[in-house]
């Protein structure tokens, strides 16, 4: 056992005695943050707007701070792109993490100084608990590898500003620096095809032990590893015994991964964003990710019927039950105020508190009134492909509008590892298993308003063509599951396989 694995196992144990016993004191430790948020609060140019002043309880604050997207902060942000203090938190942020946004285009997201613990932190915290349960930690010796953006910042308003996992980059421990690849340089690549073909140049010979990144372009770099030697990953790689992972449903993508892998690893699931990272697998053995409770965000959640009404009810976290579909709303030491981040998730336990991410809120097909969501669409496709053994490497779903004669349908874009051998039985099998789930979809097929789902086969490589003929290739991007409209479907369309 070499000196990190060795020093790492006594720190794991410390750190995962103390996020067990801050499973207990959740609420509590949630009420704490909301009180310092307020106090700190109150003394800015929003808390000042908001009269947090007067503000002492929960009841209050969620009177005082209505629920807003990004493009409810954007005067806030410009201010602080004008450099003005204290208009969100005290102070500056140390950074603006960039993010693509859907109707305010770049999103500038501020990290400062009291949050940036919370996206370093919560990292570690969920690879020491790991270390801790199954004592493995032999992979703190070896090689680890991040698929990130670029570490690369640029200033706005004289704040240094990039990509999250490129900030994040410059914060990885000076212990961890020589295992980690690739190097500096190639993670300055911007263009995803370059950087994918330098990154694998860098680790093929490599004893690369631990792998982490967004599931899709994690695929991409097992798949070239595999072009290039003719092996598994598992065989190119015979210690890697980790996979860590987020951004996305794993299970789409899973079939696929582990069969590029060779044999069964373990994986950590993560679920990090700009705005903060707000829950990790802390177990192997349980479902779900648990809530960061003691992070320096207080959260509140809207039921999923109240979604969009002008004044949605909002609860905090000791009045959620399990099973229940919330958004996520967030409160933070980032500045962050009744931020609705757009993620859907659902409480699979409360002692402790672990969900599952099921969707995003815009996210969603409605345009028959069926309110078809993620979570959904992935159970029905999984749930079919699992019995006819078949893997999806990518999918997304729209709704087809037949303004003629015939009748409307869902259409679903999927890319297959391999086909399966009969598309139509597989095509109703998947929308059985839909109607199973959504009583109101049920309800449109039963009374032939829509005709049954169907699938466009999408052929090799061609989600990946059609994100990078729009500017999206790698990084943190990915294909929205679902939307309401058609245009991602129809662009689409010229790769889909021709009958």
């Amino acid at each position: 056992m070499k000196i990190k694995s060795f020093l790492a196992k006594p720190f794991a144990s410390i750190v995962h005695k103390n996020i067990k016993k801050g499973m207990l004191t959740a609420v509590a430790d949630q009420d704490a943050i909301l009180k310092n948020l307020i106090k700190v609060g109150k003394s800015t140019q929003f808390g000042k707007d908001h009269k947090l002043e007067v503000v002492a309880e929960y009841n209050e604050f969620r009177d005082a701070i209505p629920v807003r997207d990004y493009e409810g902060l954007t005067s806030y942000i410009n201010l602080i792109k004008e450099g003005k203090h204290n208009i969100l938190w005290k102070g500056v942020p140390i950074y603006f993490a960039k993010t693509s946004g859907t109707t305010s285009g770049t999103k500038y997201i501020p990290i400062t100084k009291d949050s940036i613990g919370n996206h370093i932190n919560s990292a570690r915290n969920a690879l020491l608990c790991y270390m801790a349960e199954t004592g493995n930690t032999r992979f703190a010796d070896g090689k680890l590898i991040f698929l990130s953006g670029s570490p690369e910042l640029e200033r706005i308003g004289g704040v240094p500003t990039g990509r999250l996992s490129g900030i994040v980059n410059h914060h990885i421990p000076r212990y961890l620096r020589k295992n980690q690849l690739p190097d500096y340089e190639t993670n300055c690549i911007e263009d995803w095809e370059t950087k994918l073909n330098k990154i694998v140049d860098e680790t093929i010979n490599q004893d690369m032990t631990l792998i982490s990144g967004i599931p899709p372009w994690v695929q991409m770099y097992f798949d070239e590893l595999m072009k290039r030697t003719g092996k598994s990953v598992g065989e190119i790689f015979p210690n890697f015994s980790v996979m860590v992972y987020g951004g996305v449903n794993f299970e789409p993508y899973k079939a696929k991964l582990h069969q590029s892998i060779g044999r069964k690893i373990d994986g950590i699931e993560t679920f990090p964003a700009s705005e903060g990272f707000f829950a990790f697998q802390d177990t192997q053995t349980e479902p779900g990710l648990l809530l960061n409770t003691n992070s320096g965000i207080f959260f509140e959640f809207i039921p999923e019927e109240e979604i969009g009404k002008e004044s949605p009810k909002r609860i905090s976290l000791k009045d959620v039950k399990t099973g229940v579909n919330y958004a996520l709303i967030i409160n933070s030491n980032a500045g962050l105020w009744g931020y609705d981040i757009g993620d859907m998730v659902k409480f699979v336990s409360t002692e402790p508190y672990r969900l599952i991410v099921t969707g995003r809120t815009k996210h969603f097909i409605s345009a028959f009134g069926e309110h078809v969501i993620a979570e959904e669409v992935e159970h029905s496709l999984l749930k079919a492909a699992a019995e006819d053994n078949v893997h999806i490497t990518e999918f997304t779903v729209a709704p087809y509008v037949n303004e003629g004669s015939g009748k409307s349908y869902h259409e679903w874009f999927i890319e297959f590892d391999n086909v399966p051998n009969n598309m139509q039985q597989f095509s109703e099998k998947v929308d059985v298993y839909l109607r199973q789930k959504n009583v109101y979809y049920d309800d449109l097929i039963a009374g032939n308003i829509l005709q049954t789902l169907k699938i466009t086969p999408i052929r090799k490589n061609g989600f990946i063509d059609y994100m990078k003929s729009i500017g999206k290739l790698g990084g943190q991007n990915k294909v929205p599951r679902l939307s309401n409209d058609r245009k991602i479907a129809d662009s689409l369309l010229p790769w889909a396989q021709s009958e």
